[in-house]
């Protein structure tokens, strides 16, 4: 298990993006440039961009440098920014809790297995069943009652991001 993504949600994904650039030296993803929308049923809708890490391994330099030669590094997560028209799911829960990160996304070898042995354990999920996209298979928890994050499960074989299942994710965190 890996952690994959990180999903923020804000009021300015402009603003988000400069900062991580600047700070962290994220760019946006170059497969989709110019990000996505996603439209709701009730004509709100939110905007989205994938951010690429700066580096998917350290350089054998700074290996050598720091004496690290021959040490594992791990590829940094991508980062997932949104912001949402008014009263839109990701507007509102800025609103009701500032910006922030939204989940923390992992990547799985089984959705379905992660989700049985999860909830056994007793976390519990927004959806019974985990969405899919060809390629891509993923599944919200609620917030936990001891980190207070709400966690994603992620399986992937061929795609980044989905429109359809972001947008069903999306609409699975909000509580009636």
């Amino acid at each position: 298990m890996r952690l994959d993504h990180i999903a923020y949600r804000v009021s300015d994904r402009e603003a988000a993006v400069k900062y991580f650039n600047i700070f962290l030296g994220y760019i946006i993803d170059p497969a989709i440039p110019i990000g996505f929308d996603i439209q709701f049923e009730d004509n709100t809708f939110a905007k989205c961009y994938v951010l690429k890490p700066p580096e998917s391994q350290s350089t054998t330099t700074g290996r050598i440098a720091y004496g690290y030669l021959g040490a594992e590094w791990h590829a940094p997560p991508e980062i997932f920014v949104s912001d949402g028209s008014e009263n839109s799911i990701v507007a509102d829960w800025v609103a009701k809790n500032g910006p922030g990160i939204h989940h923390l996304a992992y990547e799985v070898d089984s959705v379905e297995e992660t989700m049985k042995e999860w909830n056994k354990m007793g976390l519990e999920f927004t959806t019974n069943k985990p969405l899919k996209c060809p390629g891509l298979v993923q599944a919200f928890t609620l917030p936990n009652s001891v980190t207070g994050i709400i966690y994603e499960v992620i399986e992937r074989t061929t795609q980044g991001f989905c429109r359809d299942n972001v947008k069903d994710l999306m609409k699975s965190t909000v509580k009636d």
